[in-house]
């Protein structure tokens, strides 16, 4: 039998965790693919984005034969006590990858958005490049930063393939919302559960998207009212 309560918790617990995991990595890839020029910028960006157009199930198994106990980082992770491969370590890191992408998509918007000007006003103040990027940028920015992170989540939240590949589908640890109801398409007394799952993954789909587009509108708002 299939703990509903169970999978809406492990789904909630490894969006927020993938979610507050990557949020310094998404921000610093989103400030360089925004304001940086540099060689090989192309590849970075191809690089970053690749999870978003290769199918979840792909994804999870190159994460698999990279990580996995057989492979020299994923064996030495587990001789430390820090397997990655079907545990909820594992699932949180397929989220981490799979949502990355979106991520850093949502915040490079939010600092493309920006106006230069007032970042050279501030240099021109006698701040430093720290100072404005911390006092200026990422105070107009962080509406949109935080829409990034509730699209994370969501994508965290609805996971499938590659948490299935690298994680499994463990009762308890790794079986989220997304896993669960793949149980119960094949249970033959599953209809009731199934049908919780839906009603609460609906829920928290479309909590969610409304966070997004609040975010999203209240980032463009600022901007306009600034340069105004």
């Amino acid at each position: 039998m299939i703990d509903v309560t169970a999978a809406v918790r492990l789904s909630v617990l490894v969006g927020l965790a993938s979610t507050l995991l990557s949020l310094g990595p998404a921000v610093g890839c989103a400030w360089l693919l925004a304001r940086g020029h540099f060689r090989g910028k192309s590849l970075v960006s191809a690089v970053i984005f690749a999870p978003l157009v290769l199918p979840p199930v792909v994804t999870g198994l190159l994460m698999l034969k990279l990580l996995g106990r057989s492979s020299w980082l994923g064996g030495w992770l587990a001789e430390q006590g820090w397997p990655l491969t079907f545990s909820l370590t594992g699932a949180v890191l397929a989220a981490v990858v799979v949502g990355f992408p979106l991520y850093v998509m949502a915040i490079r918007s939010a600092f493309e958005a920006v106006d230069p000007r007032l970042e050279e006003v501030s240099a021109s103040l006698g701040a430093s490049p720290w100072q404005t990027w911390w006092r200026v940028t990422l105070p107009l920015a962080a509406p949109g930063v935080a829409a990034g992170m509730v699209l994370a989540f969501a994508r965290g939240l609805g996971e499938f393939g590659a948490t299935a590949v690298l994680a499994g589908n463990i009762e308890g640890q790794t079986r989220t919302i997304a896993l669960a109801v793949y149980t119960l398409l094949e249970a033959p007394d599953g209809h009731q559960a199934l049908r919780s799952l839906l009603f609460a993954s609906i829920f928290l789909a479309i909590a969610a998207l409304f966070g997004f587009e609040s975010l999203t509108r209240r980032q463009r708002g600022r901007l306009d009212l600034d340069e105004r």
